[in-house]
């Protein structure tokens, strides 16, 4: 597993000078390297290395022959993502462009200390004195180890930004001892915990259609390109929003499950999932909603979460998870009732009456192995309890909001 840690160092004239010497020359190697992979169609490190190292060796003699390396690992990187991205069909050039520099490092380059931090450059060793964020202590002092490699970029205002790489080994997952099933939804997060269902709001579609009408307000009639524009754009926090949502949920769901010892049962979404799922969607602002709801991303955070802690994660067919009864096999027929999606539905064959969201969180059990019955059988709608946005971001754990909601009933 790797972390990587980003510092903000401010340097003097004379350092940041040094540091843009390298950048320049690595640039010039990284387009080389580049360019000997494309003509020759290998993505090898080892052959495009051992086809440009005497060449560039001659013509920057000043610098030290690492970075030659390093810009040759880069270079196999960029081709290897490039040739991935061109299958797919979503490459829209001829070849890798070189538009942003991060110049790598090896264990030759740079050496870390708590005190200070030496980069080799062409007329020796720079010094950084950096100021360490709690994001650092986190992993520092929590079992992580520093890689030998590194990366850095440089900024204006005489600013380096230093990326830090951690590492560490992924625990062995354990044997599940039962299952908690989750269900990815556009505004809502469900899941079963000890038998219970329960939905978590995400206030998702509030979030994209509220900052998506404050992008047309700043825009209209206005050129993108327009420096007051820009810096209002920036402003805006759509993703890091909904980034704190998806954080918060995979760490609380994986907390529950390394608790009981239990496996995680995710939908086993397709790539580029977005695309399949407004193929057939002719309205724009659906089509919108759907595409910034980022589900695959929810399903990673969760996923990469649980590799933290060696929690096992067990992905399932996705198919009619909602429109399938979990006792009949049977489909659950939903009549709108004024709304545009309807939650609830009825069993054709035993006429029971089915929550969307519920439903799907039993077939999700089902498809994973778990075989006890289903403790549903009545005629009334089994909705689950819904716990607000803000109270369950809040909460530390989802036992602590299950126990909440028990002495809420009891108190009415």
């Amino acid at each position: 597993m790797e972390r990587t840690v980003k510092l903000r160092i401010k340097v003097n004239y004379e350092t940041y000078q040094r540091l843009k010497e390298v950048e320049e020359e690595y640039k010039k190697v990284l387009e080389d390297a580049i360019t000997y992979g494309l003509v020759n169609k290998t993505t090898s490190f080892t052959k495009i290395k051992s086809g440009i190292y005497k060449k560039e060796r001659e013509k920057h003699v000043d610098l030290p022959s690492h970075y030659i390396y390093t810009a040759c690992e880069d270079a196999s990187e960029r081709l290897d993502s490039f040739e991935k991205m061109k299958r797919r069909g979503r490459a829209y050039t001829d070849k890798p462009e070189v538009r942003k520099v991060t110049v790598h490092l090896d264990d030759h380059l740079w050496k870390f200390r708590l005190n200070k931090i030496t980069i080799a450059t062409k007329h020796g060793r720079v010094y950084l004195s950096p100021l360490f964020p709690k994001i650092f202590w986190r992993y520092y002092n929590g079992g992580w180890r520093i890689a030998s490699e590194a990366r850095f970029k440089l900024l204006k205002g005489n600013v380096v930004e230093l990326y830090i790489i951690f590492k560490k080994d992924e625990p062995k997952p354990y044997t599940p001892q039962g299952f908690i099933p989750v269900d990815l939804n556009e505004d809502s997060l469900s899941l079963l915990v000890n038998g219970k269902p329960v939905l978590l709001e995400t206030m998702t579609k509030k979030t994209t259609l509220g900052y998506e009408y404050r992008r047309k307000k700043i825009t209209t009639g206005k050129s993108t390109k327009d420096r007051e524009t820009r810096r209002k754009l920036r402003k805006l926090r759509e993703g890091d929003k909904k980034v704190d949502v998806r954080r918060k949920f995979a760490k609380l769901v994986v907390m529950e499950a390394l608790e009981s010892r239990s496996a995680i049962v995710l939908e086993d979404l397709p790539k580029r999932a977005p695309e399949h799922m407004v193929k057939d969607v002719r309205d724009s602002q659906l089509r919108l909603r759907i595409y910034r709801s980022a589900f695959s991303s929810m399903k990673n955070a969760v996923m990469e979460k649980a590799r933290v802690f060696g929690v096992p994660v067990i992905l399932v067919n996705p198919s009619y998870t909602s429109s399938t009864c979990p006792v009949h096999g049977s489909k659950i027929v939903y009549q709108s009732e004024g709304g545009n999606a309807p939650r609830v539905g009825v069993c054709e064959i035993g006429k029971e009456r089915w929550h969307r969201d519920v439903v799907a969180l039993y077939n999700l059990l089902r498809r994973a192995g778990d075989v006890s019955p289903v403790p549903l059988g009545s005629k009334e709608s089994h909705d689950p309890p819904t716990v607000k946005l803000g109270r369950w971001l809040r909460a530390k754990s989802l036992h602590q909001i299950m126990i909440e909601d028990k002495m809420i009933e009891m108190k009415v």
